[in-house]
């Protein structure tokens, strides 16, 4: 698949000099390399977010529930277990 990009002056400025210190043989080669580092990236970040994904289903699930707490008494009871340490 061929995709053709118009790049702005400042763009094909900045990737000529990344293609000419990174080694790329060309400027189409460097611009490969930048996506492939991208989406490598990305997916790294999602991977790295995956574990979250059980526990706000968990809370979701809670709310909807009705399991839950109001701001009042989450504040009250951690003046409670304070005034116990201090105890």
């Amino acid at each position: 698949m061929t995709i053709t990009l118009t790049l702005t002056p400042e763009q094909e400025a900045w990737l000529k000099a990344h293609a000419a210190t990174d080694g790329a043989a060309s400027i189409e080669e460097a611009a490969r390399r930048i996506i492939d580092e991208h989406i490598g990236e990305s997916e790294l970040e999602h991977d790295e977010l995956e574990w979250a994904k059980t526990l706000v289903n968990e809370g979701l699930a809670a709310l909807e529930r009705g399991d839950y707490i109001s701001l009042e008494e989450h504040k009250a009871r951690n003046a409670a277990r304070l005034a116990a340490l201090k105890d």
